[in-house]
């Protein structure tokens, strides 16, 4: 059964990745912890945890506020992402057994229904289920929590990419990409493939940095 401070945790971190808290908004301990149903000390215990995430910023005499990544931060966790993650699917390619292919495949083919129906939140749904295949397929676990930190601390970034004009239709040639590669087992592809990803969401995110805070 979850602690309180879970609870509390949970309720933020949620509201911080999903865009209903924005960067630098003032997080109150009494508000939240009327709104949440705890204590206020749950609540301080609860954002010290997403201090430590790098979510949440704490300054003595000023409280707590969702953290600011700059452009640069956002820029070089994204570069330290893409070669990370090239490593971490170069090795899947060798050995991704036939029933991950699968589920791959069956994302592959949804995918462009709701692309045409403009379901864009399933389709980031999808999106992350389908990386998420990858990663379950990895055996370098350090690898996979380091991408896993950078991609929870640009979440809010990298979910809105998906409206910016064109994008969508990048994004899933680009998975297209990847599942072949892996469908085929082919190391040297694979990487290439997923950089090429990493690399393109970079470089929306330079381009479109305003828009998508």
């Amino acid at each position: 059964m979850a602690s309180q401070t879970d609870l509390a945790y949970g309720y933020i971190k949620k509201k911080i990745l999903d865009g209903s808290y924005r960067p630098s908004q003032k997080l109150t301990e009494n508000e939240l912890a009327t709104i949440i149903g705890v204590s206020r000390n749950t609540v301080k215990n609860a954002l010290l945890k997403l201090q430590q995430e790098q979510l949440v910023v704490i300054e003595p005499n000023k409280g707590a506020s969702i953290r600011v990544f700059t452009l640069d931060e956002v820029l070089n966790y994204l570069e330290i992402r893409e070669v990370v993650e090239g490593l971490v699917v170069r090795a899947v390619a060798k050995d991704i057994s036939d029933s991950q292919i699968q589920g791959l495949k069956e994302i592959i083919e949804a995918m462009p229904v709701l692309l045409e129906t403009h379901k864009l939140e399933e389709y980031s749904c999808l999106n992350k289920n389908f990386h998420d295949i990858i990663y379950k397929s990895a055996r370098n676990v350090q690898a996979v929590e380091l991408i896993t930190m950078i991609k929870t601390q640009l979440i809010r970034y990298q979910f809105r990419t998906i409206l910016v004009p064109g994008r969508s239709q990048e994004s899933l040639k680009e998975h297209r990409k990847i599942y072949e590669a892996l469908q085929a087992h082919d190391e040297v592809e694979a990487e290439k493939a997923i950089r090429d990803h990493v690399s393109n969401v970079r470089r929306i995110i330079e381009q479109n940095y305003q828009l998508l805070l």
